[in-house]
């Protein structure tokens, strides 16, 4: 399996250019209140600066802290499925993107990772679900795990929880998304079935868009990253409408209370220049593997996504080319040690 083996999909210069489902479109929105005017500017810069955790002031594969208005930075969006009766701190990580930034090109490379995929969290010293990172040990065991798998510096992360997307969604008014079957998936209650969406072109609010976001039952991972990026140009198509522009405050607002980045308001700001060049390529990327059940401790076969070996070390080549960086580390194979129960 080669480079056919992981799917790269190049989206035509004239569409608007994104990186993850919740988190780009809140770091764009933010940004367009930067040049809106000095009221949304401010609290844009107030919110942000709530969200501001400085736990991570550089990745360990790093020589120095990097500068995004002049070098290539990595950034990995965690989306946890929180809630009030979850809580954030020691929930798995419902969605992991990360995206590798060439500041010269202007150039995204966004590779989307199935939350089933069987690696090495050196966090608990075994291998199991990259979804379970989190849970173990928050943002940092999440990309300490990123940086083994990919053998990349991970320079920033942004986690969210799914009540933010709720709220953006919510506060344009809902998106236009075309819904691929008809289904039926829990709300963010958890309550079974309280949301039906059927097939075609409709108009979501947050819950219905959170449920085609979530639901897995009719295909895979691998289909419902595909919906993400759908649903994730479906918010950004609707931000950047005449319509919303009175709406930013709103968006601003759910955007802070439900965010947690290493980022600083002015490392956003170098953001910008991607989204306004002229010149932006992005490509989509997907680890590539296949289905595999791999006996627990207690000898009961549990569902993994085993990644092929062959097309995961073109990846690692294409990402560290993007970000101009050598081999750093050498890791246990994501495919080594025990295995955790589900």
């Amino acid at each position: 399996m080669g480079r056919q083996q992981f799917t790269i999909n190049k989206k035509s210069k004239r569409r608007k250019r994104i990186f993850w489902f919740i988190a780009f479109p809140i770091l764009l929105i933010a940004s367009l209140g930067i040049s809106y005017g000095a009221y949304l500017y401010k609290k844009a810069e107030t919110v942000m600066g709530d969200s501001y955790h400085e736990d991570r002031v550089k990745s360990d594969l790093r020589d120095k802290k990097v500068d995004p208005n002049i070098d290539n930075v990595s950034v990995l969006f965690i989306g946890v499925d929180g809630s009030e009766k979850r809580g954030t701190e020691n929930t798995r990580s419902d969605a992991l993107m990360l995206a590798t930034l060439n500041e010269k090109e202007k150039s995204v490379k966004l590779l989307s990772i199935p939350r089933d995929s069987y690696v090495y969290i050196k966090e608990v010293g075994y291998s199991t679900k990259i979804n379970h990172a989190h849970s173990y040990g928050g943002p940092k065991a999440t990309i300490e795990t990123v940086e083994d798998l990919l053998d990349i510096p991970v320079d920033y992360y942004v986690r969210l929880d799914f009540d933010a997307f709720m709220k953006v969604v919510d506060a344009l008014g809902g998106i236009d998304v075309d819904v691929p079957y008809t289904f039926s998936e829990q709300n963010s209650k958890d309550k079974a079935g309280a949301i039906t969406l059927n097939e075609g072109m409709q108009t979501l609010d947050g819950e219905q868009a959170l449920a085609l976001a979530r639901t897995r039952k009719l295909d895979s991972d691998l289909e419902r990253g595909k919906r993400q990026q759908e649903i994730m140009k479906a918010i950004v198509k609707k931000a950047a409408s005449g319509t919303s522009v009175l709406k930013y405050s709103q968006v601003i607002e759910a955007i802070g209370s439900s965010m947690l980045t290493n980022m600083t308001f002015d490392e956003m700001k170098a953001f910008i220049d991607y989204g306004i060049s002229g010149n932006l390529n992005i490509e989509t990327l997907q680890l590539v593997g296949a289905d595999s059940y791999i006996p627990n401790s207690s000898g009961r076969n549990v569902y993994y996504y085993q990644l092929d070996e062959e097309a995961l070390g073109e990846l690692k080549g294409t990402l560290k080319h993007h970000l101009d960086v050598a081999s750093t580390n050498e890791v246990p194979s994501h495919t080594a040690g025990p295995s955790a129960e589900n």
